[in-house]
Formats: C-alpha cells, structure tokens, sequence
C-alpha cells in the first residue's frame, strides 16, 4: 500500500523503526562482547534493556492508535549494524575497537533520535496523543545514551596515547 496520508507515514515509519529496534536487540549483546573497557560493555548491556522496553513501548502505541503495523525491514539499521560488525571483525579487541563502537553506536542513536522525534511530531499531529507521550519518553532515553556515549568517547581518548 502506497504512503498517501500522515497516518500511513505514521504507521510505515513506527514500523520501520519497530524493525531496527527488533535488530539492535541482536545487535548490542555483540558490541558488548567486543568491547573491552568494562563501562562501555556495561552501558551496551543497559541499553539493550532500554530497546526491550521501547519494542514493548511501540505495541502501546500501536495499542493505544489502534493501528496495525506493517511488516517492513528497517534497512537503514540493518546498514548501522553491518557497520558495527566489520568494525569487530576488522579491528583488534582494544581501545581502538572501543573507539570505532562507540562511534558506530552513536551512529545507530543519532538514528534513532531522528526517528523518535518525527514520530513524537507525527503522533501529536495525528492526535495519538498517548503515543506521543510514549515516543517522547523513548526519545528521551535515546538522548541520555547518546550523552553516555558521548562521556565514554571522552574518558576513552583522553586515556589513550595518541599513535599515529
């Protein structure tokens, strides 16, 4: 069915990001197998507890629409995560490989951030307006990991020697 009104855009792009979220759940448990500084493995490990919810947060808001999803692959996530896989398989287990998952993980964020925020302006538009309240929450979540994310880039570069 072809996208004709805000509603179809609402609900292909609240399927599409159920599909990266379904992705990032299989994911993270590797980025927190690869990564070596133990906060890092840590804030993947919390995060992938934070996607579980947000899954669970989209059904109340398909609930609360009382609309249906579509069956779609988000294949910009899938992209995000072929990324972070050759960077694992590319890069030896260390600091340099810490580095490259953050960034890649702050990729998949900044992603989402964008994602959330035009469901949370569709949603309020469309009159959703508990599903708006839902998308806000899970934005916000989104922003703190990308501020952690942001802290750990930081505190990583700044302990590590710079070899050219």
């Amino acid at each position: 069915m072809a996208t004709k009104t805000l509603n179809d855009l609402f609900i292909h792009s609240l399927s599409d990001v159920y599909s990266a979220e379904k992705q990032l759940t299989k994911a993270l448990p590797k980025l927190a197998r690869a990564a070596t500084n133990p906060e890092l493995a840590a804030a993947f490990e919390k995060h992938l507890e934070e996607t579980q919810g947000q899954i669970e947060r989209i059904d109340r808001v398909v609930e609360s629409a009382e609309i249906k999803l579509k069956r779609v692959k988000c294949v910009a996530m899938e992209g995000l995560v072929e990324e972070g896989q050759e960077q694992i398989e590319e890069i030896e287990k260390g600091p340099i490989l810490d580095a490259a998952l953050i960034a890649a993980a702050q990729k998949v964020e900044h992603y989402e951030i964008a994602t959330y925020g035009t469901l949370a302006t569709l949603a309020k538009k469309l009159g959703y307006v508990e599903g708006m309240k839902l998308l806000l929450e899970t934005l916000q979540e989104e922003k703190a990991t990308d501020e952690k994310l942001t802290m750990l880039a930081k505190q990583e570069l700044s302990e590590q020697e710079v070899g050219k």
